[in-house]
């Protein structure tokens, strides 16, 4: 009886000891997991409130833990099959570098799953960083970039009321600008004129008509300017890279509009930015409409199909971003470049495109693609018309190219910046340089 009872004892205690240690390896998980204040908020600020803060695009706002919270489940989900921040770009091939890549980072991703699994703990309030104060509307995101509170030129589309429920329609209307001398443009912005209107726009064209002495009959009689769709800001150029106004242009927009269950009243803003008088670039970027498929796409029912279509570079070039442009039903983009000796090099893959979410991919300074004229860019797509795509509205539906949303287009915008032999070479020697100068370190 008295051996039992020791032994009863000798249990209890045993079991009050593991109980004591688990417990303090409990505290002392919950101690070091992250917090929201300390940790989270920082990379919700640089990765995620563009777009999640109230009277925004998002659906909720994560500026608060309070906020984001009941969304911690999801919040994981989403960040852990990189849906969101939405960058959906291979970096298995081709350039993974890029000067707009607000992906997160791999630390990044580890820090909000183990907040998520540690309970999504709120932290100090001491911990929390100064809210940012983004702007009343949406407000003009390069400005600060050049000591500007707006840019240079405000261009403005026709204003144009989309009816709750209608059939999609365009609007191509024109717009003269005001200008009185010659005038490079260093970066433009584009986007609808307010917040609802990015539920009814699809897509913004804007072409270039104006007469230039001298201009390059390649680039046709209305070259693309610029173009907006979910997901894009603009373009910064790089330095000593422009595009040129003339007096007298003037802008033939191209502006899909769609149907949203509402009425809705907007138009497109495109804001420019110049180069100080009398600054000339050396160099001029082009932006390219480069076709997998032009109105001649056969996507039949419960099938993946794939095309593809080539583009001839004209000159030496630098290629300074890429943009995949599909539907409901794109699946996969893939540009390549065949050189003049027959070598095939992949520039990039976006191995699972999401239709919300058009991401132009600027190449970093130190890597964009340089290619010797005579060169081919080749554009493959790939399009999912299977229940398999989540945003297929009906697998058993034949499907062709064409204009609404519910049809299917395969083309990337590309921008290049052409370069004569010398310039070229003196590209070329400078990335050897640099490459040279990083591996002695």
């Amino acid at each position: 009886m008295q051996l039992e009872m020791r032994n009863l004892v000798s249990g209890a205690v045993g079991a009050v000891a593991m109980t004591a240690l688990l417990g303090g390896a409990s505290v002392a998980s919950a101690q070091t997991a992250p917090t929201f204040t300390k940790d989270v908020a920082p990379i919700f600020q640089a990765k995620c409130e563009a777009c999640h803060r109230p009277e925004s695009i998002a659906p909720m706002s994560l500026q608060t833990w309070q906020q984001a919270r009941p969304w911690a489940r999801s919040i994981k989900a989403r960040v852990s099959d990189h849906s969101m921040p939405p960058f959906q770009i291979d970096r298995t091939v081709g350039v993974t570098k890029f000067k707009n890549d607000d992906s997160l980072s791999a630390a990044e991703l580890e820090t909000i799953v183990k907040w998520v699994d540690a309970g999504a703990p709120q932290g100090s309030a001491k911990d929390m960083p100064p809210a940012i104060e983004w702007p009343a509307e949406q407000g003009w995101n390069f400005a600060k970039t050049f000591g500007q509170t707006e840019p240079d030129m405000i261009v403005k589309s026709d204003s144009f009321t989309m009816p709750a429920v209608a059939q999609d329609a365009w609007d191509k209307r024109v717009t003269p600008i005001e200008l009185t001398e010659p005038r490079w443009v260093r970066a433009i912005e584009i986007r609808p004129s307010n917040i609802k209107g990015r539920k009814v726009i699809h897509h913004a064209i804007a072409y270039l008509e104006q007469t230039e002495p001298g201009a390059d009959a390649a680039d046709g009689p209305a070259p693309l300017f610029m173009e907006w769709a979910v997901g894009k800001q603009g373009e910064m150029m790089r330095p000593d890279t422009g595009k040129l106004l003339m007096p007298g242009a003037r802008f033939r927009w191209d502006i899909h509009y769609s149907q949203a269950g509402e009425e809705i009243t907007s138009n497109v803003e495109m804001g420019i930015y110049f180069y100080p008088k009398g600054q000339e670039p050396k160099y001029r970027t082009r932006l390219s409409f480069v076709p997998a498929a032009v109105g001649n796409l056969d996507l039949r029912p419960n099938t993946v199909t794939t095309t593809e279509g080539f583009f001839p570079l004209r000159d030496n070039a630098r290629i300074e971003s890429y943009q995949p442009h599909m539907h409901l039903r794109g699946k996969a983009m893939m540009v390549e470049a065949i050189l003049p000796s027959g070598q095939r090099r992949v520039l990039s893959h976006t191995s699972d495109f999401n239709f919300m979410w058009m991401t132009t991919f600027v190449y970093a300074d130190d890597v964009a693609p340089l290619l010797p004229k005579g060169t081919l860019l080749k554009v493959t797509a790939w399009h999912d018309n299977t229940s398999a795509k989540k945003t297929n509205p009906d697998p058993n539906q034949w499907v062709g190219w064409g204009d609404r949303t519910v049809d299917e287009m395969a083309h990337a915008w590309i921008n290049i910046v052409y370069m004569n032999d010398a310039d070229f070479k003196a590209e070329q020697e400078k990335r050897k340089a640099a490459t040279a100068t990083s591996q002695e370190r």
